[in-house]
C-alpha cells in the first residue's frame, strides 16, 4: 500500500514551507527491504530526484550513512560531504542530549533539557570540550586535506542508513542550520512507523522510502548491514572529490593543485562570474582559515569567483622563516595567477588580492608585477611593513583593513598608506582586535572587502575590456 504523502506530492514539498513527509507505509514482518546500503542510496537518490538542479548539498553521516548518501549525491549530481557531530548527554544520563557539537565550533544546545535537569555551566563546558576534539579529529580523518563544503543559503540534504531513535539525525540537522543551510532535509532509506511525530521540527522535511511498524533496529531491513568503516568512508569521500568536479547549480567548484608547486586549493565560482578573488593567508595559517573562508563565501554570493590555496608546501610548513619569507610567498602568488590566466575557467576573469597579516604583504608585493594586472588588493590585519620596497610600485586600488584594538598594526597602516601611489584607504573596525574575533567584526571586514572589489574590480575588467 502506498498512501499519498503528508503534506502534498513531493515536488510540490521542495517549493513549501511545512514539513513535507514521504513514506511507504509495509506491513513485510522480517522481510528484508534493501540488498546493501548501494541499492538504499539508489532508491533513495531517486525518490529525491526533484531537487536535481537545485543548489543542493549532500551530507552522510558517519559511517554508515555514507554510502547511502554518495549514490543520492550521484543521482542529484551534488556535491558530497560528511557532517560530523557529537551528541552532549547529561553528565548523569549520557543517553540524554543536551546538545550537539559541529565542525568549526558549532555548538548547538537544547536550553529546555538543560534548564530541566539543571545542568551547570561548567559542567555543559567540559562536555563540550570532551566530544569537540573528537570532532575535528574525525573531520580531518574523513576529508584529509580537502576542505568541509560549504552549506551556507543552500539545500542540505541529511541522509543515514535508517532511524532508530533518531538523535544523532536531530543533531546533525541542527548543525547544518547552524551552519548557514537555508533549508534541510533529512532523508532516509527506512524509519520507524510514526517517526515523523518524533523528529517534526528537525527539518524542513522528512523523507523515508519505508515506515515499517514491526521495527526492531535499522540492521533488519538490509540483507547486507556491514559496518562500514573509517577507511572506507575516507575513500568515498575521496572518489568523489576526484572524479566528479562539482558543477552545481551555482557554479563551478573542486579541489585544484596550483601551479608549478602543485600546491592544494579550493576554486570556487559562481554562474557569470564578475571577477576572481586569491586569498594570501597570514603566518601560521592555511587555505581552511575560517576567516578568510568566511569572507570567500560572502564573496562567491557577491558573485566573485574565489580560489583559497596553500602557499607553503607540508615539508615547507614547519620552517617558521618561510612564513615571514615575503619574496616567496608573493612568488608563489603571482604563480598562482598566472596558473588562473592559462585556465579556460578563469583566463577571461579580472583578479584581485585579499590577503591577510604576513599574505597581506605577499599580495601587495605581487601586485607590482605589470604581467599580473591585478585590479584590486584588500588587506585584512595586514603587514604592508614587510612588503615597505614594494608600497610605491602597487598600482592597483588598495584598502587596508584594521581593527581598532590592533594599536601597532594600526600605526603599521598608517605609515603605509602614505607611500601608497594608487587609490587607496584605511578602514578601521571598532573594537576589533588583531583576528577580527569580536562579535560583527569578520561580517564587516567581509562587506569592506566586498564593496571595495565591487567598486574596484568589476571597473577594472570592464576597462580591460
Amino acid at each position: 500500500m502506498r498512501p499519498e504523502s503528508e503534506g502534498g506530492q513531493w515536488g510540490e514539498g521542495v517549493s513549501v514551507a511545512a514539513v513535507t513527509t514521504l513514506s511507504i507505509l509495509t506491513e513485510v514482518g522480517e522481510a528484508r527491504m534493501f540488498r546493501d546500503r548501494i541499492d538504499a542510496g539508489k532508491r533513495l537518490g531517486a525518490r529525491l530526484g526533484a531537487l536535481r538542479g537545485h543548489d543542493v548539498v549532500v551530507v552522510g553521516l558517519p559511517r554508515g550513512g555514507v554510502p547511502v548518501a554518495a549514490e543520492v549525491a550521484r543521482a542529484l549530481e551534488a556535491p558530497l560531504d560528511v557532517i560530523v557531530v557529537r551528541k552532549l548527554g547529561v553528565p548523569w544520563q549520557p543517553e540524554l542530549a543536551m546538545g550537539a557539537v559541529g565542525e568549526d565550533g558549532v555548538l548547538v544546545v537544547d536550553e529546555n533539557t538543560v534548564r530541566q535537569v539543571g545542568v551547570t555551566d561548567e559542567e555543559l563546558a567540559t562536555a563540550e570540550a570532551r566530544e569537540r576534539g573528537e570532532v575535528e579529529r574525525r573531520g580531518r580523518l574523513f576529508r584529509g586535506e580537502r576542505p568541509r563544503t560549504n552549506l551556507r543559503g543552500r539545500t542540505v540534504v541529511v541522509v543515514d542508513d535508517g532511524i532508530a531513535t533518531g538523535s544523532t539525525a536531530r543533531a546533525a540537522c541542527r548543525v547544518a542550520r547552524a551552519h548557514g543551510a537555508a533549508r534541510v532535509v533529512l532523508a532516509v532509506p527506512v524509519a520507524p512507523h510514526g517517526w515523523t511525530a518524533t523528529l517534526r521540527g528537525a527539518a524542513d522535511e522528512l523523507v523515508a522510502l519505508e515506515t515499517p511498524r514491526r521495527f526492531l533496529a535499522v540492521g533488519q531491513w538490509y540483507d547486507d548491514f556491514s559496518q562500514t568503516s573509517d577507511d572506507e568512508v575516507s575513500e568515498i569521500l575521496s572518489q568523489e572529490s576526484a572524479t566528479r568536479p562539482r558543477r552545481e547549480a551555482n557554479g563551478l567548484e573542486l579541489e585544484v593543485r596550483v601551479g608549478a608547486a602543485a600546491l592544494p586549493g579550493h576554486l570556487a565560482l559562481p554562474p557569470g562570474a564578475r571577477g576572481l578573488v586569491v586569498f594570501s593567508h597570514g603566518s601560521g595559517s592555511s587555505r581552511h582559515s575560517p576567516r578568510n573562508r568566511y569572507v570567500a563565501d560572502v564573496l562567491v554570493r557577491a558573485g566573485f569567483g574565489t580560489l583559497l590555496f596553500d602557499l607553503l608546501r607540508a615539508d615547507e610548513e614547519p620552517d617558521r622563516s618561510r612564513v615571514f619569507d615575503i619574496p616567496l610567498l608573493a612568488a608563489r602568488l603571482a604563480d598562482a595567477t598566472r596558473w588562473l590566466r592559462a585556465l579556460p575557467e578563469t583566463a577571461h576573469l579580472t583578479i584581485g588580492y585579499f590577503g591577510a597579516s604576513t599574505g597581506a604583504a605577499a599580495a601587495l608585493s605581487a601586485a607590482t608585477e605589470p604581467d599580473l594586472d591585478i585590479g584590486a588588493v584588500v588587506s585584512r590585519g595586514g603587514r604592508p611593513d614587510l612588503a615597505a620596497d614594494w608600497l610605491s610600485a602597487v598600482r592597483a586600488p588598495t584598502l587596508l583593513i584594521v581593527g581598532g584594538a590592533d594599536p601597532v598594526v594600526h600605526r603599521l597602516n598608517q605609515e603605509a598608506l602614505t607611500h601608497l601611489q594608487a587609490p587607496s584607504r584605511l578602514a578601521v573596525v571598532p573594537g576589533a582586535t588583531h583576528l577580527f574575533t569580536e562579535p560583527g567584526a569578520l561580517e564587516q571586514v567581509a562587506r569592506l572587502a566586498s564593496d571595495w572589489f565591487l567598486h574596484h574590480l568589476t571597473r577594472h575588467g570592464a576597462s580591460a575590456r
